[in-house]
Order: C-alpha cells, then sequence, then structure tokens
C-alpha cells in the first residue's frame, strides 16, 4: 500500500486520519461508511501496536532483552515450535522470526532441537537461561496488568479482548492468513 501526499492511500481510503476519513462520521455500532470504519480500526490498531511494542520494551529490559526476543521466546515457553509455527502465531514472518531465533540461540537463550515430523525444521526451544530471562521480565508484567486492568475495569478489558480477538479472527478468515 503506498500513500498519497496527505496519508491517505491511493484510491480514497484514508488511513492518515484527516478530512472524511477514519472518525469522521463513523460511529462504532452505528450506520458509518464501512471504509471509515475499516480505516478506524486500522489505526487504533496501529496505535496500539506502537503503545504495546513501547511497554514491552520497557517490560523486557531488566532482561537484557528485547520485546521481539521476548515474543518468539515467550512463544516456545510451553512446547518447543519450528519458526514457522512461531511465526504463524505471533503473526510474524518466518524470516524475522528465523533472524531472532537465530539471535537467541547464539546468546544461550533457546536451542535448536531435531523435528521428528519434519527433518529440515528444526524445533526452537528455551535454555534455562532463556527460561531465566523472561522470568525477570514476570514481575514488572504482572505490575502493568494489575495497573491496566485497575484503570479499565476487569469487565471492559474482557470485553475489549473479546472483542479483538473477534476482529483478528475475522481478518484471518477474509485474508487466509
Amino acid at each position: 500500500m503506498s500513500t498519497d501526499g496527505d496519508g491517505s492511500l491511493e484510491g480514497g481510503a484514508n488511513f492518515g486520519g484527516g478530512g472524511s476519513g477514519a472518525g469522521a462520521g463513523a460511529s462504532p455500532g452505528g450506520g458509518g461508511d464501512a471504509a471509515e470504519l475499516l480505516s478506524g480500526l486500522a489505526l487504533a490498531s496501529f496505535r496500539l501496536n506502537g503503545q504495546f511494542l513501547h511497554v514491552a520494551e520497557e517490560l523486557a529490559k531488566p532482561a537484557g532483552m528485547t520485546a521481539a526476543w521476548w515474543q518468539v521466546l515467550g512463544a516456545v515457553l510451553g512446547e518447543p515450535l519450528p519458526v514457522a509455527g512461531i511465526a504463524r502465531v505471533m503473526g510474524m514472518t518466518r524470516q524475522g522470526v528465523q533472524r531472532i531465533a537465530d539471535l537467541l540461540v547464539e546468546r544461550g537463550l533457546a536451542e535448536y532441537h531435531p523435528n521428528p515430523a519434519h527433518r529440515r525444521a528444526k524445533l526452537l526451544q528455551p535454555t534455562d537461561a532463556g527460561r531465566e530471562a523472561i522470568s525477570k521480565i514476570v514481575p514488572g508484567h504482572r505490575a502493568f496488568a494489575d495497573r491496566l486492568v485497575a484503570e479499565l475495569g476487569p469487565e471492559t478489558a474482557r470485553t475489549t479482548l473479546a472483542a479483538l480477538t473477534h476482529l483478528t479472527s475475522t481478518l484471518t478468515t477474509l485474508t487466509n492468513t
């Protein structure tokens, strides 16, 4: 997607938030134009993603990690996965996950193991050092989670999670990703 100089997408869609684009006249649940609703959802999601990445970077710092390292390592805490599986679960590119996985292995936070289901697609799994690094993130994560849920209220937090999960599922259906 490319944008015109004013932040609107070529063809008239506006993800830039100006003029008649996102938010102008679109009311949640109301009869707003579908294109305006899409723009509003996209802009809110982009901003939310940026905010979560900022929070994640701050939470990962005490462990000497980045948000991306935490994301990839966190994906394999429960069970080892191949790089492609991590990418699918986390909504990342396979190449991006591969680069991060290799860094985690290089730094001793994860290791590759043979995959009985696929000879070439090795399984990534955290090392003891990787689990220890994640454990350093937990207190800050818990404290921030408590603050966020206290500010939103538990019911609003659950409703928001359900709406985001539904949006993700719908986009997956519509885009086959």
